[in-house]
C-alpha cells in the first residue's frame, strides 16, 4: 500500500509561484499513475492534472493550462506540481492521488484509490 505525503503549500500573493511535492512511501511511485486534485471551501474536489506511469500528462482544468506543470521523479518517489502566476481562484486544499490501474477518467476523483492528507494553498489578491 502506497502512502502519500504532500508539502509545499503556503500563502502567496497573486502572480507568485509555488511548487507542491508529494512523496510516496510503502511502494514504488513508478508503478502508479498520479494526479493532483484541489478543493476550495464549499466546493467539490476538482481534478487539476494527472501523469501516467509513462509520463503522459493531462491537465483537467482549463484554467491551469499554461500555468501549472505536473511532473514526477521516480528515483525520488516524488510527484510535483509547479504552479506559476497563481490567482485567488487557485486557492484550496491540494491533494495528490495514486492508482496502479485507472478504471475511470483520470480527471475524476473516483478513478483514484489512494490519497494524501493535502496541503493548503492560499492566494491573496
Amino acid at each position: 500500500l502506497v502512502l502519500l505525503a504532500e508539502s509545499g503549500g503556503g500563502s502567496v500573493q497573486a502572480g507568485e509561484s509555488l511548487r507542491l511535492s508529494c512523496v510516496a512511501s510503502g511502494d514504488t511511485l513508478g508503478f502508479h499513475h498520479m494526479a493532483w486534485f484541489r478543493q476550495a471551501p464549499g466546493k467539490g474536489r476538482e481534478g487539476v492534472a494527472a501523469i501516467s506511469t509513462g509520463e503522459g500528462t493531462t491537465y483537467c482544468a482549463d484554467s491551469v493550462k499554461g500555468r501549472f506543470t505536473i511532473s514526477r521523479d521516480n528515483a525520488k518517489n516524488t510527484l510535483y506540481l509547479q504552479m506559476n502566476s497563481l490567482k485567488p481562484e487557485d486557492a484550496g486544499m491540494y491533494s495528490c492521488a495514486a492508482a496502479r490501474i485507472l478504471y475511470s477518467s483520470r480527471c475524476s476523483e473516483y478513478a483514484w484509490s489512494t490519497w494524501g492528507q493535502g496541503t493548503q494553498v492560499t492566494v491573496s489578491s
